[in-house]
């Protein structure tokens, strides 16, 4: 069932699922919809995903660690103005959500709960 649903579909899962966690973190921060754009756009992004996956590796299981070295050798489809290697990390991070988002939610929401220490 794991092998059904390809790297870069649990990407696209992974970004919504990340994005949804972020709003719904931030909509409690601000009532002004600029402070709230510019706050949720500040933890949406490769750097800060990047940021993330690399304080979570070192708490990730071994099947975790080894869907994020799969994901990061995706090849990408961004401009040449894109830092690559971020782009894959951020992307890695974003299957690891997604991944976790279809076969096992208990451990998202862990990883979301260690993920809020750091915004």
């Amino acid at each position: 069932m794991e092998n059904d649903v390809s790297l870069r579909n649990l990407a696209h899962l992974g970004d919504s699922v990340y994005e949804l966690f972020i709003r719904e973190y931030t909509v409690f921060q601000t009532k002004n919809i600029q402070k709230l754009h510019k706050l949720t756009v500040s933890y949406v992004n490769a750097e800060f995903q990047t940021e993330l996956l690399a304080k979570l590796e070192p708490i990730l299981h071994e099947k975790e660690l080894d869907i994020i070295r799969r994901a990061r050798n995706l090849s990408t489809t961004t401009s040449r103005r894109i830092n690559h290697k971020l782009h894959r990390l951020a992307t890695a991070f974003e299957v690891l959500l997604g991944y976790l988002y279809l076969y096992d939610k208990n451990r998202l929401k862990e990883i979301f709960e260690i993920i809020k220490n750091y915004i």
